[in-house]
């Protein structure tokens, strides 16, 4: 059964089923910055996620071994012993990360566990107080098939070969692949 929430954005959540969800810094753009108005959710995404990767503004916190150490371990933290979800890729980039789960409870619970103590781990390593650390909203979209799935699981786990990052995917290490 599939829940509705709203925000800026609407989220359509189903546990059991894979969803695709992506969040970013606070900050990681610009709040004034104007996007060409692609004709699809799915091309919106794209172009954000391209700019997410060439960004050499804004904060790149995940690009600090600790902190993307310890982004990684909370999510698999997740996985292995909350069982919030089933983990099926993600990756930790320098001013976003992508996940690909099955979540088994519902995904608002599962994200603001994750985002709330990452945030507080985040700001803790770099001696930050009362300062936000993820963008409030998040990218979500529920996997429709098996084909999408494996789509999804090689985009996210190709991203830092996309940045130009790394050759092989295996070789970033803050990555499922």
């Amino acid at each position: 059964m599939a829940a509705f929430h709203v925000r800026r954005l609407p989220h359509y959540y189903s546990t059991n089923r894979p969803i695709f969800l992506t969040w970013r810094l606070a900050g990681s753009l610009p709040p004034n910055r104007s996007f060409p108005s692609p004709n699809t959710a799915g091309r919106a995404f794209v172009v954000m996620d391209r700019l997410l990767d060439t960004a050499l503004i804004g904060p790149l916190y995940l690009r600090q071994p600790d902190i993307a150490g310890m982004v990684v371990e909370a999510i698999r933290h997740q996985d292995h012993h909350l069982g919030h979800y089933h983990l099926q890729a993600y990756v930790v980039m320098a001013n976003h990360v992508h996940l690909l789960v099955s979540p088994r409870v519902p995904v608002s619970r599962l994200m603001q566990s994750l985002k709330r103590f990452t945030a507080r781990e985040g700001n803790r390593l770099l001696g930050r107080t009362g300062q936000p650390f993820w963008q409030d909203e998040s990218f979500d979209r529920l996997v429709r098939d098996e084909a999408e799935r494996e789509r999804i699981l090689r985009y996210i786990e190709r991203n830092p070969v996309n940045a130009g990052l790394v050759a092989p995917p295996e070789d970033f290490p803050w990555s499922s692949a």
